[in-house]
């Protein structure tokens, strides 16, 4: 490992992007966002998958030159096409604006579609939670994960972030919807570790903690068994619905590679509501409850949701960022 300057890495970021002919306040933004969640901790959807964004910019399945545009609006509600622009430009786009909607009738809501991966959905939960917004976002995905029962991956792993602001900061649950993200066990087996907890099907049909043997079949658990596979259909049947984008089954039909997407953003005025001048003294009543729980092991930690994500920045922001030398030879040779 190579420990990295966050400033460093953004540099870097900065100066592949816009050697790649990116304007310049898409590659100031991109390249923000991808250091922000190596920042974090979340190295999967940071400096680990910057490689692949740049491989994707070079098929043309990103356009960094386009910006989505609005399509169509009912009330508080509007479609979007995200013009194959890059993901993370366009989630922001789409946080601003439904932060908009959300000002203007109280809830918003912003449906995207034919965009590219958000990377880190909680960024966006991130974003609006500290301006003072309640919010809920997901995204479909290509084919990635067995429904429970089933060998051959007929949905996507579809991320879902729920966030409420927080102090100064917020409280944020960015999840997918398989038990761990295709990035983390690419990462844990990068460094030859095993997952802490079975995450998917060996070839043997049995259930493994070696994240190889689950990249080998790409047979990941859902969250819940069938639970989690529910709850990823319902994800896409909505996500395709409410943007007229493709669903996961087209997007995996279109290529093996990732494209074109659909996501839904909303946002909550939580200000507009009769009890916020109680909002903050619930939340905390809330967490202090929850953080008093007695503990299974006296030295472990239970945390809420983002808690660890900020500890984590602190640490980075003092000591620098922590990067497998392999990649990071290879985004310098970018």
């Amino acid at each position: 490992m190579v420990v990295i300057r966050f400033e460093d890495m953004k540099r870097q970021f900065i100066r592949i992007l816009t050697e790649m002919d990116f304007p310049e306040d898409k590659a100031q933004t991109c390249a923000r966002i991808f250091a922000e969640n190596s920042l974090d901790g979340i190295y999967s959807h940071g400096v680990n998958r910057f490689p692949r964004f740049v491989e994707y910019v070079q098929k043309g399945y990103i356009n960094p030159h386009s910006k989505a545009e609005k399509v169509a609006r009912m009330g508080g509600i509007e479609q979007w096409d995200g013009k194959l622009a890059p993901g993370t430009t366009n989630a922001l786009l789409a946080s601003e604006r439904v932060m908009q909607l959300a000002l203007e009738n109280g809830i918003g809501l912003l449906a995207l579609g034919n965009t590219n991966h958000w990377m880190r959905g909680g960024t966006y939960g991130w974003h609006c939670a500290k301006k003072g917004f309640a919010f809920i976002g997901w995204t479909n995905t290509i084919a990635n994960l067995p429904a429970w029962g089933a060998k051959e991956c007929k949905l996507g792993n579809n991320p879902l972030v729920f966030a409420i602001p927080y102090q100064d900061e917020a409280i944020v649950l960015d999840m997918a919807m398989s038990q761990y993200s295709y990035g983390k066990m690419e990462d844990l087996q990068r460094k030859n570790e095993q997952l802490p907890l079975p995450g998917g099907f060996n070839k043997k049909d049995e259930l493994s903690t070696l994240p190889g043997e689950i990249l080998e079949t790409r047979r990941p658990l859902p969250i819940g068994y069938w639970k989690g596979a529910g709850l990823s259909l319902m994800l896409d049947l909505l996500a395709t619905i409410l943007s007229a984008g493709l669903s996961t089954s087209q997007i995996t039909r279109q290529s093996q590679d990732e494209y074109g997407i659909s996501q839904v953003f909303v946002a909550i005025d939580l200000k507009q509501l009769p009890n916020f001048p109680t909002i903050e003294k619930a939340i905390q009543a809330i967490l202090d409850d929850f953080l008093k729980a007695e503990k299974t092991d006296p030295d472990g930690a239970i945390r809420y949701p983002g808690q660890h994500a900020v500890k984590t920045r602190m640490e980075h922001l003092k000591n620098g960022i922590p990067v497998s030398e392999q990649i990071w030879n290879d985004i310098l040779g970018l």
